[in-house]
């Protein structure tokens, strides 16, 4: 398949497949939340290094920015990357 088929779902993406994308995480710095996180990147790409993970906590200390880059595959990879992200009870938000 192409992607000038029209029927090819990667013709609505601007992103190009498979790619290195960075996405971050923030949550309450607390103890098992980079591990959280990078264990659901593995899950979406087996690949995953995590002693790339990107750390930044806040000005207090209080919150932690994590920023996992993956390589995605698929839309439908990176989409249900974010749900499971969202959902998870130590994230707070998704970029």
């Amino acid at each position: 398949m192409t992607t000038t088929d029209p029927t090819d779902p990667r013709k609505d993406s601007l992103i190009e497949y498979p790619s290195q994308f960075p996405i971050k995480v923030m949550g309450l710095h607390a103890d098992g939340f980079v591990h959280a996180i990078t264990s659901i990147a593995q899950q979406f790409d087996p690949a995953y290094d995590a002693s790339t993970v990107e750390l930044r906590e806040s000005k207090g200390g209080k919150y932690l920015g994590i920023t996992v880059t993956i390589t995605a595959t698929s839309r439908e990879q990176l989409d249900e990357l974010y749900r499971t992200l969202s959902t998870h009870p130590m994230v707070k938000m998704v970029l």
